[in-house]
């Protein structure tokens, strides 16, 4: 039986993202830009979304005298994630 895929996660850019803090646990936006080849707009956007949805905190402070965008994945994110990796599997093993 095929398991419903969560749309939030099921997107490109936004899986990449989830990918990247699940086993770094935290990135700078410069470091998700660099390494999803997004735009900083489309890159902003996910984010967004995913903070939204209480995937991720999103953490803004200075480093001397440039800001910082900090994102780090929550053990809602955590689990959120898990639970798609599990449901993709019902279509891999058809």
């Amino acid at each position: 039986m095929l398991k419903e895929l969560n749309p939030l996660l099921h997107s490109e850019l936004r899986l990449a993202i989830m990918s990247i803090l699940l086993n770094a646990e935290k990135a700078d936006f410069t470091y998700l830009l660099e390494t999803c080849h997004a735009t900083s707009g489309n890159l902003s956007i996910q984010l967004s979304k995913l903070q939204k949805a209480n995937y991720i905190c999103i953490q803004k402070e200075f480093v001397g005298k440039r800001p910082q965008t900090m994102c780090f994945i929550t053990e809602q994110g955590k689990l959120a994630f898990e639970q798609y990796v599990e449901n993709l599997k019902s279509y891999i093993n058809l």
